[in-house]
Order: structure tokens, then sequence, then C-alpha cells
């Protein structure tokens, strides 16, 4: 596989360059928002926040931080800074638990999001020779056609077969010679347990996958392992990392060595935080993550808490960038669970599951309060239905499950084991919890 720089003079810029060009990037966007934006003019006013007071990056400390909340409370265009009549495309959220976020685009902000994009496939392996087919829904979600743009500006060949029809999806791939997808983790492992269910008919040399572009929904490197073995012929997957909060997919992403995500930095202005106190972490810790995207004019962000929980790593890498490198999203602060005190990622779990034969990759966590104390409650899917008629080899399983979870969370779970194929499938980000705590008795 070819290992290319798109853009090796922002790329590879010396740290301090890149940080004396942050800093001027961070003042002039402060100095746009306080102008254009009264949601940001009010909040400077009130905390005395000038571009001419940001005399280095740690500054940025002083200003507030901006929440979904705070989008969501100045639905649809109060964040804006812009007319309408500058914004060339307008994307949302779905909005299931209020008011979508809505985000929206100048050309400028196309044209940079584009770039970032190309950056970061680029950089996991695709090329002008790539053919890849996107998987990702089209529509509101800024996910497809954010790297479809992206990848068209890298010259590759964009199949855009959006998202479900996994029949269509897998004959496409067979007959245009598809050599790279992008999809969620959990989809791409979806098709390729159907296309092995097909390998009769179809054999599965008629796939010609070499390179995944993956994204949307966190990726263990243990579920990375199985989504490759499982593809097989030298199939190789990366993850990339975004929100239509801060563009779309392309704020940072992995190289071929796969030791972090690439943040663009001369985009975006990055920060990690206690979630709980809101306190700046020292660099290296492991904490939320807080974005201010020093390009964006259509909808500004600054200091965006992403919820997103993770560390930031800023040495250079082996692969020639020097810009730094986010880890792997560990999990969400909302999302997390707290059972007994313990707090509890869902990536936890699947870390466990992975590598166990018997079981398929496909879980739910299910969260019940019983009495004063939460539960927790692993269902795990069988890849072989006859497993249940044998209660000895069920019971050594299930026991051999519920230890190493344990030894990993350190609390007592209940492990079930299930009908292969009855847990849900998902075309889009999985949802792996179902929370029935507030159902009553």
């Amino acid at each position: 596989m070819e290992h290319r720089i798109w853009n090796k003079e922002m790329e590879c810029m010396k740290r301090s360059d890149l940080e004396k060009l942050q800093l001027e990037r961070l003042k002039a966007l402060i100095d746009y928002c306080d102008k254009n934006v009264k949601f940001y003019h009010d909040r400077f006013e009130k905390n005395n926040i000038t571009a001419d007071r940001i005399k280095t990056l740690s500054d940025i400390q002083y200003i507030p931080y901006t929440t979904k909340t705070d989008l969501r409370d100045n639905y649809p265009f109060g964040l804006f800074a812009v007319p309408k009549k500058e914004l060339v495309r307008i994307h949302a959220s779905s909005g299931t638990t209020g008011n979508p976020t809505v985000v929206g685009y100048t050309r400028d902000d196309l044209e940079n999001w584009s770039e970032q994009v190309a950056r970061l496939v680029t950089a996991a392996g695709a090329t002008d020779e790539t053919v890849v087919q996107i998987c990702f829904g089209y529509g509101m979600f800024t996910g497809a056609l954010g790297l479809h743009y992206g990848l068209e500006k890298i010259g590759a060949t964009v199949v855009p077969t959006s998202s479900g029809n996994t029949e269509k999806q897998l004959k496409f791939m067979r007959d245009f010679g598809t050599d790279a997808i992008v999809a969620t983790p959990s989809y791409c492992l979806y098709l390729a347990e159907c296309a092995r269910e097909k390998a009769g008919e179809f054999p599965m040399d008629n796939y010609k996958l070499k390179l995944g572009l993956l994204g949307s929904e966190g990726c263990t490197p243990e579920m990375r392992t199985q989504i490759e073995e499982r593809w097989g012929g030298g199939f190789f997957c990366t993850d990339n990392y975004g929100m239509s909060e801060l563009n779309g997919p392309g704020m940072s992403g992995e190289c071929y060595m796969r030791n972090g995500l690439h943040i663009n930095e001369d985009h975006f202005l990055c920060e990690v935080i206690d979630s709980q106190t809101g306190d700046v972490l020292e660099p290296g810790s492991t904490g939320e993550l807080v974005v201010t995207n020093l390009t964006k004019r259509g909808i500004p962000m600054i200091r965006y808490r992403t919820r997103d929980i993770t560390n930031i790593n800023y040495e250079p890498c082996k692969c020639g960038r020097t810009t730094a490198r986010m880890s792997k999203i560990i999990g969400r602060s909302d999302d997390m669970l707290k059972i007994r005190g313990v707090n509890v990622f869902p990536s936890q779990i699947e870390s466990a599951l992975i590598g166990i034969t018997s079981i398929g990759p496909h879980y739910q966590l299910v969260v019940r309060r019983e009495g004063f104390s939460d539960t927790l409650e692993v269902r795990v899917e069988l890849i072989d239905a006859s497993l249940l008629e044998i209660y000895s080899e069920l019971e050594k399983l299930r026991k051999k499950i519920h230890d190493r979870i344990k030894a990993i969370l350190g609390i007592e779970i209940k492990v079930s084991l299930v009908e292969p194929k009855t847990l849900e499938r998902f075309t889009g980000k999985a949802k792996r919890v179902l929370d029935l705590r507030g159902e009553s008795k």
C-alpha cells in the first residue's frame, strides 16, 4: 500500500511554527465571533475577553465552554455567523432528544473540510486509484458527504451506495472491484459476516477490499482485528474521528502506523479537561476532549465539549507527520455507565469479549435498578445454537466470559448467552446499551 502525505507543509510543520499559526487563527476567530455572533459577543463581554487579551494559547482557558445544549437553545440559526445567503449547505443531527443541532457551511468551510478529509484518507492509504464504497447514510448526517468530497479531492473513485441494502452492497463490491470501504465498524463486520454466509455462491476471493475507513462509532483494537480477519485478503482498517459540530469527519484519523489519530492542528485546537470539574489537564492526561475549530466561519465553535474521553500525544509520528495524535475514544462521559460506583464503558466489555471462541461480535448491555443499586447484564450472541443444548459447555463458556469481564470491571455482572442472530444489527451507529432503570417494577 502506498503511503503519501497530502500536505507536507501543514502536516509536518515544526511545533513552534504550528502553535504560532494556531494563536494567530485563534485571535482572528475570537475577533470574528465577537463581531458576528451575539452568543459569543455576550460571553466575551461578560468575561472581559478580547482578541488582544489572548497572548498565549493557554489563555483560551478563560473563555467558557460551548456545549450541545447551547446549540439546541439557539436552534436553528442562533449561533451562525453569516446570513443564510452565504451558506452553501446545512446539516443537522437527528434531534432524538430535543431540537436537532444544526450546522452550516460557507464555500470556504466546505473547501477546508475537504482538505482535512483528504489528508486523513491519504494517511490511511487511499490514493487516486482507490475505488471506495461509502456505506454511511447520505442526508443530514455529515459522515457520508464529508468523506465523499475529501475522497474525490484526492482523485479516488467514489461509489455512494449509502447505508443498508446489504445484498446490493456486496454485489457492487464484487462487480465494481471496490478496494476500500467507508462504514461504521459494526456494519463493516456485518457485511463480512453476510459475505461469508454466501461464500459458497460467491467465494471471498471475489472481494478486493484492502482498506477500511471506519468511523461514526468506536472501534476497539480487538474488534478491528476481528473485522480484518473476517474479510481476510490483507484487509486493513483505520479509524477516523469528527462530529458535525466541528464540521464532520476530518478532525483526526489514523495513518498506516495506527498509533493514534493525527489531528489537523492547523484547523483544530484541542484541550483535554476533567469532565467533572472542567479543569484543563496536563498534556498526556486522559479526560474529555474539548475542541476549537479555528477556521470554521458558517457556525464557529469555540471550546466545544465533545464528551468523548481520550488523551493526546504530541510526539512526532514515525510516519513523518508532526501533528499531535489523539488515542482512540475510550468512551463518552455522557454514555459512561456508573454501576455500583464503578465507571463502565462499552468498549471495556467489547475488549473482554472479542477473541473468545463460540461467541459472535454482537453484544448488548442491559442496565436495571434492583432495590437501591444498579445491575449490569451482558447479553452475548452464540455462533452455534446447538451449544444451548449442552448445559455443561454453556455454563463453562458463560463463566469464562463472566470472569474475564469481572477482572476488568471489578464488579459482579450477569452474563446471558443468546441464540445466533437474535441481537439487533445496525447499519449506522450501534446501540449497545439498553437502560431499563427508568422502568417501573
